[in-house]
């Protein structure tokens, strides 16, 4: 009964152990390396150098390109610091062909935005249809985007807010 018992504990330690170590490669080998900042500027530049990001260049020097470059430079203060943003909805939907998942248009400081808010749940997306064309919004933001595929700035929106009601709040995933 003893050497049973002890065999029992000896196997469970064992298993224990080996999934504790499998885990531990799992995760070292899932880490992506860092580049240094050599790796990663020759990167860039192999990147402009590629038909990509050739068309990307220049479509930052057309008046579009700079038009969005310039909306984004707008609301940068704001955004490094996920400080409320004043807006104003002029669109309930994104404009044809987005694939942002949900979103709406905005005006922040007289110049127009794709407020993304990705994928919503069903509690959310009801508390959203809520809003209103003209309706006066609370924005935070810890990211704005730029795409030629897009005439306007993208506000990843965290935070939403009506009348001083949340009526969206971004969900932080994973992380420790």
């Amino acid at each position: 009964m003893k050497a049973n018992v002890m065999l029992s504990l000896v196997v469970v330690g064992g298993l224990s152990f080996t999934t504790y170590q499998s885990m531990g490669e799992t995760t070292a080998k899932s880490t992506p390396k860092m580049l240094t900042a050599a790796e990663s500027k020759a990167a860039l530049k192999k990147w402009e150098a590629s038909p990509d990001g050739i068309q990307f260049k220049n479509w930052e020097a057309s008046p579009a390109g700079k038009k969005v470059h310039a909306g984004a430079a707008k609301i940068r203060k704001f955004v490094r610091t996920n400080a409320n943003m004043q807006g104003i909805v002029t669109s309930l939907s994104l404009p044809d062909g987005s694939r942002l998942g949900y979103g709406l248009m905005v005006k922040i400081d007289r110049e127009d935005y794709i407020l993304s808010l990705g994928q919503v749940s069903k509690a959310e997306l009801a508390q959203l249809k809520s809003l209103k064309v003209n309706d006066k919004i609370v924005i935070r933001s810890r990211f704005v985007s730029k795409a030629p595929k897009y005439a306007y700035p993208i506000v990843n929106g965290d935070y939403l807010e009506k009348d001083s009601k949340v009526v969206y709040k971004r969900v932080a995933k994973g992380g420790c």
